[in-house]
């Protein structure tokens, strides 16, 4: 890891705060392409963090130092890159921006105080940021707009701020704007809004700040007067916009103050530009950062609870209070086996010290309850892929733990003597299948170790072994995440491959018929004998299995009719037609022979699997298809193309009704079958551009159309 942290031009040691108030934990947050690990890596430098800037394209950044990511040039993780500016520790998140890795995404948002949204001056917006905003507007996160890539020959500022504004609502403002050169083509400086003041990185970092000459004065005076009526509406002093508007001139320390709690508390959202290439506004959004966002302890923290689930006291970002913190992301690395990002939201983490690892309420996802003391022992601060020792980990703050033993995603790391449980976070459900196989009876092995530790770290990960279609399952978040998950098994020496997610079907009988079993054979020593008359009977839906005893004058033995109900039980498992478990049947015995030697128990299991397919001949068998209840969350100008497409998967659109969760959505109801839902997550991104979403959950079977059971029988058939 030394090594690693040497050719990332790591200077100086870690950081180390033992205040939380000298913390600030900010995600980053955007689409794909706007730049923000770019973003972080130009800060890393700006702070001294680092010596030079490594690049996307090289893939020689701090944060995407995950081979999926350098291969793809995009981030496909969470990656934590503290830096220090002003006595202040700030942690900076970078998180990837494609829809497919929101696992990710949901992790930063929860170690972090305040989020910063890049947008790319080129780029535009898409509709997932629109709706990641709405989400922190739920909670009141503090949100501020870092636009990037300024010196783009598409870039607009002014269009992108008037888009921010369309897009995310009121108060959201910029501080500065950009200087152009004396060409007007590349961005040299910044005019700040509140100071009045003009800021020239011409000669680099750190700004030359000077008055504005006077050809700027006339678009300072007009951005000026629309931030400050946004500061002063927001502001606790009622007196300060009857004062500005009796033209009084408001004293600039007076506005910065209550710009930045108005920041801080989640009501207002400044705009900074800033330019990579050029150094300009890195200096300017580093000190917004550490004034305007909050420290921890301003942030509201989340509900504990004892490990029954009784609710506990909230808890308070206190150095010396009770040890809680939550382990935000787990990873494998190669040299130094479990790592675990940890953000510590009550007491202080320190090496060697015993601590209380749970995790509960994650089976479904395939992550069993579980609960283990174990001993921490050194502390990191992470900076991508590199890791430093550090003496401890205060109330607010963020680090790294190795080697733990249990630690998964979400879990919670408490007091050995009180453990407590982190109210989990809302996590999307992987809706997107991918079958895997070994390729050799070796790979089986490995490939179950792999797994393990990737659904140990992914909580958007679901590993499902399924016991009918005998597939091993791994339910993705869509086409990227399913191409990460496959080649982090294989770069851990796996062997696999991939292949069709296979539905499990049922079947049944849609007319009485009647069937003969005769299992009769002599061949020497003892025989074997049965014969069984049965009558079936189709159920309505649901009505599972019946059978029924009519046998009369002991035709059949009586202690050979379970026999007879076994043998057609088993039939009904393998199959009649496709070889899918056989539903909602009657079986009626009623006539039979037996002879007294050469019967059997295994010869009337025979009898009765064979009298069943013999009705199944004359009993119109079909194949039923499981069909799910869908609801699909879109913006209301995708409602008409959701529903079509919904109607050409052979779906039954139930309704729709406004969207309770956010405005200028619809909520679609309907019930699909599964089989055209395998690769719905892929097609609903597409046809959405990103911004729907939708759950499923399963209603029940129904008959599925002859063409298409033609088909699956064809398959099996040829299979078998």
């Amino acid at each position: 890891m030394a090594q690693k942290s040497q050719e990332k031009g790591v200077t100086g040691g870690a950081p180390v705060v033992t205040e939380p108030g000298r913390v600030r934990n900010v995600v980053l947050v955007g689409h794909s392409g706007a730049g923000k690990t770019t973003l972080v890596e130009a800060l890393l430098t700006a702070s001294g963090t680092i010596g030079r800037a490594g690049t996307v394209t090289d893939g020689t950044t701090v944060c995407d130092h995950d081979p999926a990511a350098v291969r793809q040039q995009r981030s496909v993780s969470l990656a934590c890159a503290p830096l220090l500016h002003r006595d202040v520790k700030i942690n900076l998140l970078d998180t990837p921006g494609y829809a497919d890795f929101v696992g990710e995404l949901r992790a930063g948002l929860r170690a972090a105080d305040a989020a910063l949204f890049v947008v790319s001056a080129a780029g535009g917006m898409d509709a997932a940021t629109v709706a990641l905003w709405e989400e922190c507007a739920a909670v009141d996160m503090p949100r501020a707009v870092a636009v990037t890539r300024l010196d783009h020959p598409r870039a607009d500022f002014d269009e992108t701020v008037a888009l921010c504004q369309r897009v995310f609502g009121d108060n959201v403002l910029p501080l500065y704007l950009p200087m152009l050169d004396d060409s007007g083509e590349s961005v040299v400086g910044l005019l700040g809004l509140v100071t009045r003041r003009v800021f020239d990185y011409t000669a680099g970092l750190p700004a030359q700040v000077r008055e504005p000459d006077p050809e700027h004065l006339p678009a300072i005076a007009e951005a000026r007067d629309e931030l400050i009526e946004g500061i002063i509406a927001e502001s606790e002093d009622e007196s300060l916009m009857d004062r500005y508007l009796a033209g009084e001139e408001l004293d600039t320390e007076v506005l910065i103050a209550d710009l930045e709690k108005a920041v801080a508390r989640g009501h207002f959202y400044p705009v900074v530009p800033v330019s990579v290439d050029t150094g300009v506004g890195l200096d300017a959004l580093l000190d917004g950062l550490v004034s305007a966002f909050p420290s921890p302890p301003e942030h509201e923290l989340p509900a504990v609870a004892g490990l029954d689930g009784s609710p506990r006291p909230p808890l308070t970002c206190d150095p010396d209070g009770p040890l809680v913190a939550e382990v935000v992301k787990t990873t494998v690395d190669r040299h130094v086996g479990r790592v675990s990002l940890v953000r510590v939201f009550s007491g202080t983490l320190r090496p060697e010290l015993t601590v209380h690892v749970a995790g509960h309420g994650m089976a479904e996802r395939g992550h069993p309850d579980h609960d283990a003391d174990e001993r921490v022992g050194h502390l990191y601060s992470p900076l991508g892929a590199a890791l430093r020792e550090v003496p401890l980990c205060v109330a607010g703050d963020i680090c790294a733990i190795t080697k733990s033993g249990s630690a998964e995603t979400g879990d919670t790391i408490s007091a050995k003597d009180d453990p407590l449980l982190v109210a989990p976070w809302d996590m999307p459900e992987p809706l997107l299948p991918v079958a895997v196989v070994a390729r050799s009876r070796a790979d089986e092995d490995a490939l179950a170790r792999n797994l393990a530790r990737l659904v140990a770290g992914d909580p958007t990960l679901r590993l499902e072994r399924n016991p009918e279609t005998h597939q091993l399952v791994l339910w993705t978040m869509g086409e990227a995440h399913a191409d990460v998950v496959l080649d982090r098994l294989r770069g851990g020496g796996v062997e696999l491959d991939t292949e069709p997610v296979r539905v499990a079907f049922r079947e049944t009988l849609t007319a009485p018929a009647k069937g003969h079993g005769r299992h009769v054979k002599q061949s020497g020593g003892h025989g074997q004998y049965a014969i069984c008359d049965i009558e079936v009977e189709p159920l309505p839906t649901g009505g599972g299995f019946e059978f029924v005893d009519r046998v009369v004058g002991g035709a059949v033995p009586h202690n050979y009719i379970p026999s007879v109900e076994k043998g057609v039980r088993t039939q009904m498992e393998r199959g009649l037609v496709a070889g899918h478990p056989v539903v909602d049947l009657r079986v009626t015995l009623f006539d039979g022979k037996a002879h007294s030697v050469d019967s059997s128990d295994a010869a009337f299991q025979t009898a009765g699997a064979l009298a069943l397919r013999d009705a199944a001949e004359r009993g119109q068998p079909t194949l039923l298809e499981p069909v799910d209840e869908v609801a699909v969350r879109v913006p209301d100008s995708a409602v008409g193309a959701v529903m079509g497409d919904l109607s050409g998967r052979r779906g039954r659109v139930l309704g729709t009704e406004p969207d309770p969760e956010a405005d200028g959505r619809t909520l679609v109801r309907a019930e699909v079958p599964a089989t055209e839902l395998l690769r719905y997550a892929i097609e609903l991104r597409s046809l959405t551009s990103g911004s729907g979403t939708f759950r499923r959950a399963f209603a029940r079977y129904e008959p599925m159309p002859t063409h298409l059971a033609e088909q699956v029988r064809k398959e099996h058939n040829g299979a078998s």
